[in-house]
């Protein structure tokens, strides 16, 4: 073998960009390379003391390794070229490890082309940190997109967080940065550290597609135990098949709200320590006992700051791990399938927080965000704006939903902020908005995001029946329809203007009403435009908005009466029902992320009433088919009485188009109504299904004993009709009897 020195074909150059860390190509210099023939290692190890080569599979010593740079460069030609481990001597601390820099690239370039062209697929294919194998050894294989970035290197505990160790190969044709580091397995915390497009190192930057990270206020990435999840003991197929059937247009969905971090009491005999696990054995027992057949979790994809209740997230694909691991919330998901409950996950796409770890800024550009503030910049939140228009981005994003959806097996989407989405000049004045290519206020971009995202979600590969609910706040049209029918292709339709309307008319003393009695009919003028779910949502018991039970006028008994009214109005009206936790049994005070619903107002025999009327009203509408099946159907709905602003009653008939029928009554005044004659749309007898104002709700028990037959006595346009007793402050559910 020739004479050589020990860094042979080393350029200056290259030895003084590896020790100042900004080699771009580090595989060109590191790892096996023959040099006239002859095989040479070269090792960047800074402050190692000595290497030595040995061979992986027998023991035999191929080279001890020459120090060519004190700073850490050791180079040394080989006795033979065979497969090899480094022995580093850091400074009498040994260690043995296969070097990085002899593995070949890690993505195929069909997976890369994938991932260019903005296939989300590719997303989740490629990019994040996955424990592999690779030529028979383990290791973690990790991937990030900053196609601007000078050099990228990964930095954890596994080599003293020293972005000089481990830089990363640059794969050109998807801005892709990709490194297998030997021997790294799941639980390693992790970030990369990026010299960005203008020549300075960033901040050092989460994964944006881990699937695990370290639990807030530390903000490092974890590698996720990715096997496990993948062979994860699933007990839901049954549930898997028969989802379509239970979440659709024509089933019963009563959803009960959660943030998770805050539902358990912490605090006397009951407290528990809020995780996953407490929450199986606490929370999925309590909503299925309430009759709910969902719930739906604030967003727990990991969030930096726990006041924003997850709406601000950082890791798309990461639970958040203040409630514990990925394992134990999948756990969560099927403890709840096994209940017979679907789970929905509030997710997140129209924003992202300015954190310096995060998003912003990632490679030294705008590389999530807009650059243009007017577009990337939302000035309500303090948030950067995704570019959607970048294909990139949007499979970023779609990836990540889908991962909820097939990984986790959840069950429905709830897409936050779609209004701020579609308008270019939302919660902006003239002049502080860039308009679309045609000259308008439509943001075109996000809504072929939206559509994609509802196209994609309809076909997650052997899990059918997901579903994705919008957060819509104004009148945009189509929100439901079909994309190739020109809309955004959403099963259902948060609907906001019911919510804001009927509240507004709870809100007012009874005397008032008959002014506002329009507030409570109008959502019928528009309730098949869409299919809708009738949310009181977390958004009305926030920011100095009061409770649910504070927003009712009256005395102490007139307060709950007036909720009970209400929710019996909410059940029987047409539209999927939603509820923030503590709502259901008339919690006094707002929501409080610090604390948990006040458990203890059960105590109360009025707030335990409510709670039992929540209980009884779901079961009711769950097993009541006319209460559900047309909910988005004209056929499903008629109006009995609709005009009796002077008193402030209302009724309504709901049919299920197979013989099953109920009629819905609501007195909203405290005077009882004796008498109140209502036609029918059956002669009969006709049962007392439901009554707000029964004693075991906390009411006065005011009613009809049970039962009212028709006379033949025309009323309302029907030839029979029923003399009524009307309880203050109630709404009565009566049945056709068969």
């Amino acid at each position: 073998m020739p004479e050589r020195t020990p860094d042979a074909g080393l350029q200056h150059h290259d030895i003084d960009a590896l020790i100042h860390a900004r080699h771009a190509d580090p595989f060109s210099v590191l790892g096996l390379h023959w040099v006239d023939g002859a095989p040479y290692v070269r090792a960047w190890l800074p402050n190692a003391s000595r290497v030595v080569v040995l061979a992986r599979e027998r023991d035999q010593t191929l080279a001890e390794l020459t120090q060519v740079h004190p700073a850490g460069l050791f180079a040394g030609a080989l006795a033979e070229a065979l497969p090899y481990r480094l022995e580093i001597d850091w400074h009498g601390v040994k260690q043995e490890i296969e070097d990085p820099y002899i593995f070949g690239p890690q993505l195929s370039e069909d997976a890369l082309r994938r991932l260019a062209d903005g296939d989300p697929y590719a997303v989740l294919e490629c990019l994040g940190a996955r424990p592999v194998v690779c030529n028979g050894v383990p290791g973690v294989r990790f991937a990030v997109w900053a196609p601007n970035a000078r050099r990228v290197s990964v930095v954890g505990d596994f080599n003293a967080w020293d972005g000089r160790r481990h830089p990363m190969r640059l794969r050109f044709e998807a801005g892709v940065w990709e490194l297998f580091i030997p021997r790294v397995a799941a639980g390693a915390r992790y970030k990369y550290e990026i010299l960005g497009a203008h020549g300075n190192v960033l901040p050092l930057k989460s994964d944006p597609c881990a699937f695990q990270t370290e639990a807030p206020p530390a903000t490092a990435s974890i590698v996720a135990p990715l096997e496990a999840l993948d062979h994860f003991a699933w007990h839901d197929h049954e549930w898997i098949q028969e989802r379509a059937q239970r979440q659709n247009a024509r089933a019963a969905m009563s959803i009960y709200e959660v943030h998770a971090q805050s539902w358990l009491p912490t605090q006397g005999a009951d407290a528990t320590s809020p995780d996953w696990r407490a929450l199986s054995e606490r929370l999925i027992p309590y909503a299925q006992g309430m009759g709910f057949t969902h719930i739906e979790l604030l967003p727990i994809a990991e969030h930096p700051f726990g006041g924003s209740w997850g709406y601000q997230p950082l890791s798309q694909f990461a639970p958040t791990a203040r409630l514990g691991s990925p394992l134990d919330f999948a756990a969560f998901v099927d403890r709840a399938h096994e209940a017979g409950l679907g789970v929905i996950l509030d997710w997140v796409p129209a924003h992202f927080p300015n954190d310096a770890h995060g998003l912003i800024e990632f490679d030294g550009t705008a590389l999530y965000e807009h650059a243009d503030p007017r577009e990337g910049y939302h000035p309500d939140w303090n948030t950067m704006i995704y570019n959607l228009g970048r294909k990139e981005v949007s499979a970023f994003l779609i990836a990540s939903g889908l991962a909820w959806l097939m990984r986790y097996h959840v069950d429905g989407l709830r897409v936050d902020a779609v209004a701020s989405m579609l308008y270019r000049d939302y919660s902006r004045a003239q002049g502080e908005w860039v308009p679309n290519l045609y000259g308008g206020r439509e943001n075109l971009e996000s809504i072929a995001f939206l559509k994609r995202l509802n196209h994609e979600t309809q076909y997650v590969p052997q899990h059918p029946g997901v579903i994705t609910i919008a957060e819509e706040s104004t009148a945009w049209p189509g929100v439901t329809a079909r994309p190739e029918d020109g809309g955004l292709g959403f099963q259902f339709k948060w609907n906001m203007g019911w919510m804001h309307d009927t509240l507004h008319f709870m809100h007012e003393d009874p005397v008032y009403r008959r002014y506002h009695h329009h507030l409570m009919t109008f959502a019928m003028v528009y309730a098949y435009s869409e299919r809708f779910v009738l949310p009181l949502s977390h958004d009305e018991v926030v920011h100095g908005k009061g409770s649910l039970l504070g927003k009712m006028p009256g005395d102490r008994w007139q307060k709950f009466a007036n909720l009970r009214a209400y929710f019996g109005f909410m059940w029987g009206h047409p539209g999927k029902k939603l509820m923030f936790m503590g709502g259901e049994f008339g919690q006094l005070a707002e929501f409080d992320h610090d604390g948990t619903p006040h458990w203890n107002l059960l105590d109360d025999p009025l707030h335990r009433g409510v709670q039992t009327l929540v209980r009884d009203l779901n079961r009711l509408y769950a097993e009541e088919s006319a209460l559900h099946v047309l909910d988005t159907e004209p056929g499903g709905f008629e109006w009995l009485v609709a005009d009796d602003q002077e008193n402030s009653v209302l009724a309504w008939r709901r049919v299920d188009g197979a013989g099953r029928e109920v009629v819905v009554i609501c007195n909203f005044t405290p005077v009882p109504r004796h008498g109140y004659r209502i036609g029918m749309p059956q002669p009969g007898q006709w049962d007392e299904a439901l009554n707000t104002d029964a004693e075991v709700y906390g009411g006065s028990n005011m009613g009809n004993g049970g039962s009212v037959s028709t006379e033949p006595v025309q009323s309302h346009g029907k030839p029979q009709s029923a003399a009524l007793v009307l309880p203050p402050l109630g709404t009565l559910v009566l049945r056709l009897r068969r």
